[in-house]
């Protein structure tokens, strides 16, 4: 008939109030309610999933909305800066309803771009949730390939992967887990020679590193470029992380760790042992601070630093705070 939208919709109503009218009023048996079903439940049934389909939509509408996805725009590639496919949409929905993400945060999230220093202990986790939370572009950068005493804590690779780079193994999981994230994998040590060219490249950086050459490498880079640093380590049952942001008023990682400790008091993790869990605790709590930063939301720990031990169950949180004499950051509090 050619009649608009709205109109098609409301002649339909009117049909289908009809028909349940004549399935109500009409004797059993008479020809029309015959006719048209001969019980009015059948299209109740109908009338309640339509309802339920309804609803659902304009569930769909309204996360649309608030992520700025404008139906009109729905012909231009999905996965370009800012748009959400449908399946993205639908992955991220948790996140874009809670008050404190919502729609930019997650738009934030999928233009942000993440280095992950070590696709060990502490980068397995966060890597994995990064991925999950939808960070667009992931830098992941080691030396290192996957060994068997790796497996009982970097969850990361699989008994498969043993022997294969650890930056394509995390790679090949990550992009398994979402599609929708770039990962670029630097399968090399980071070192001086490109540090800060490549640090430059990113807004975020992730340092789950086992050694303290490249804590203090990564800590001089990150000042320099003012980019904030999330750092984490762990020892036997003890986890730590803070935000290292010196640019914002936070301490940098030379200002509480001045020099690196003797070896023997700061074995490995293959001198000294660590519980298989406890990586996964904290690389998480670091992936939940860099989705925070990126967010906007809460308050990251900048100037804080948490302390688990899981041996007893227990979390401290300490001030911790800016030195004058850092011969790295004290230059940006002057």
């Amino acid at each position: 008939m050619r009649t608009p939208r709205p109109a098609r919709w409301i002649m339909i109503s009117v049909l289908l109030v009809a028909v349940i009218g004549v399935q109500l009023v009409f004797p059993e048996g008479h020809p029309l309610r015959a006719a048209t079903g001969g019980n009015a439940m059948i299209w109740l049934i109908v009338v309640s999933i339509g309802a339920v389909i309804w609803a659902y939509s304009r569930v769909i509408s309204r996360l649309r909305t608030r992520t700025g996805v404008d139906k009109k725009k729905q012909s231009q590639p999905a996965g370009r800066s800012g748009s959400f496919s449908e399946t993205e949409l639908n992955r991220y929905a948790r996140h874009i309803t809670l008050r404190e993400v919502g729609g930019a945060g997650q738009k934030a999230l999928k233009n942000a771009k993440v280095l992950v220093v070590g696709a060990g202990g502490l980068g397995a986790p966060a890597l994995q949730y990064l991925a999950a939370a939808g960070v667009g572009t992931i830098g992941v950068i080691d030396a290192d390939i996957v060994e068997n005493t790796n497996l009982h804590r970097q969850v990361i690779h699989k008994d498969a992967s043993i022997g294969m780079p650890k930056v394509f193994s995390a790679q090949a999981e990550m992009e398994a887990q979402n599609p929708f994230v770039t990962v670029r994998p630097y399968h090399r040590r980071l070192d001086k020679g490109i540090a800060a060219e490549l640090i430059a490249e990113y807004d975020l950086v992730l340092d789950g590193t086992d050694n303290f050459e490249t804590r203090y490498l990564v800590n001089a880079i990150c000042v320099q470029a003012g980019v904030p640093l999330i750092s984490g380590a762990l020892s036997q049952w003890e986890g730590q992380l803070s935000v290292f942001d010196p640019a914002r008023g936070a301490p940098c990682y030379q200002c509480i760790f001045p020099q690196a400790p003797a070896a023997h008091l700061a074995p490995s993790c293959s001198e000294a042992g660590v519980i298989g869990p406890l990586p996964g605790v904290v690389g998480a709590m670091m992936a939940v601070e860099a989705v925070k930063l990126i967010s906007g939301a809460g308050a990251p720990l900048r100037g804080q630093m948490v302390i688990y031990d899981a041996l007893y169950g227990e979390n401290r949180n300490i001030r911790i705070t800016p030195r004058n004499d850092c011969p790295i950051c004290a230059h940006t509090h002057a």
